[in-house]
């Protein structure tokens, strides 16, 4: 069997001394009375296996956050999604939109085009009426005159007969231009009424996709505020966060309880704590183990960690190195299993424990000094870094 430690027995021997007090001054139930027999035969190294209850609670409080976080960023994929349908959609209304105002330039300039030329031809219209009208009075005129005295003012019947010509030319001339006037008026309205009617249609065109696309950016916008809203959430949390993994550091540093010191057996030798061999390796802190490419490392822990360093640590010292002991709060469990010497009083090359906190902390004893101990040890601030520390036990 290992070796028990004297500090062990003595406060085995007091337990069983206060437990037999206890039976004679009063009866306890059978369950009870069980239970203190256990205690006092599991003796004092069994009590670090308890989980304290605050760490378990800051631990979930994490993971809940974290899981919550997850949420919002999944929520925030899905609306940027959503958001970049209604960009698409926007820029394809307004493409829509765009082409339909170029339609609408181009029929208004033929509608003013068109109201030019009716107004060019109604002046026209005007002239060769005006024009007509003279020489209908002319013609009017000269019917006073018979036939017989044109004929004989005039030279010869040659003449007679060409201003007879000439009139009856004129006149016709007139009429034909008037009808024709009158038919290019009469198709330049109905081009002109045309082209109102589809400006009219596409007008309302643009402004139904002119109403599509503002209620796309409509959505669009509450979409973002939707965003900005997920992205505070994530925010909060993560500074939450930042406040726990604080309170962890805070145990790092003041332990419930104090420290433990596990001693492991064969001579101490000097070596370098900087000659870690993981120092450039993967890091992370997720609560589930090496899952952020970081190890195991030789001994069973995640790399950069304090309990790979204290293992290592212990093998750089010249010693046999403890091996899958589990996060640094069950080490002092895993020690008095394996008859490792448990104390609480520092010696050069003790590995300290600290149960505090989800995960607890280990650290390397490089010296002793009254009622202090000065450690080199990793991932002390959770930042998977070498430090030197001076605590008090």
């Amino acid at each position: 069997m290992p070796k028990v430690p004297k500090e062990r027995m003595i406060i085995t021997v007091m337990l069983k001394q206060k437990l037999k007090k206890l039976q004679i001054r009063i009866k306890q139930p059978a369950a009870v009375v069980g239970v203190l027999v256990l205690v006092a035969l599991l003796g004092v190294g069994s009590v670090p296996q308890l989980r304290p209850a605050k760490a378990a609670t800051i631990q979930e409080q994490i993971n809940e956050l974290e899981r919550q976080n997850a949420e919002n960023r999944r929520q925030v994929a899905g609306l940027r999604e959503q958001a970049t349908s209604y960009q698409n959609a926007i820029a394809q209304l307004q493409a829509q939109i765009n082409e339909l105002q170029g339609k609408i330039d181009a029929n208004t300039a033929e509608q003013n085009r068109l109201q030019s030329e009716i107004q060019a031809a109604e002046a026209e219209l005007t002239k060769q009426k005006a024009v007509l009208g003279t020489n209908i009075k002319t013609m009017y005129l000269e019917g006073k005159i018979s036939t017989l005295e044109m004929l004989a003012s005039s030279k010869d019947l040659s003449e007679f007969v060409d201003k007879q010509q000439y009139r009856n030319s004129v006149q016709s001339k007139i009429r034909t231009t008037l009808d024709k006037i009158t038919q290019l008026k009469f198709e330049l309205t109905a081009k002109k009424e045309s082209v109102e009617k589809l400006l009219k249609e596409q007008q309302g065109q643009r402004d139904q996709l002119a109403g599509s696309r503002a209620e796309q950016a409509n959505l669009l916008s509450y979409n973002e505020g939707q965003q900005a809203e997920f992205n505070q959430k994530t925010k909060n949390n993560q500074a939450k966060i930042a406040d726990l993994i604080a309170s962890q550091r805070r145990a790092n540093f003041s332990p419930d309880g104090g420290y433990y010191f596990l001693r492991f057996p064969g001579q101490v030798q000097a070596f370098d704590p900087n000659a870690y061999p993981y120092a450039n390796s993967g890091f992370g802190m997720s609560p589930g183990g090496c899952v952020d490419n970081d190890g195991p490392d030789a001994w069973g822990y995640c790399t950069r960690q304090c309990v790979s360093y204290a293992a290592w640590a212990v093998l750089a010292s010249g010693r046999t190195p403890p091996m899958y002991y589990g996060n640094a709060r069950d080490w002092v469990a895993a020690a008095y299993s394996r008859g490792v010497t448990v104390t609480r009083t520092p010696e050069p090359g003790d590995v300290a424990i600290s149960t505090s906190g989800y995960w607890g902390h280990a650290m390397y004893v490089e010296s002793v000094s009254g009622s202090t101990f000065t450690t080199s040890e990793y991932n002390a601030y959770l930042t998977g870094t070498l430090s030197y520390q001076t605590r008090s036990y």
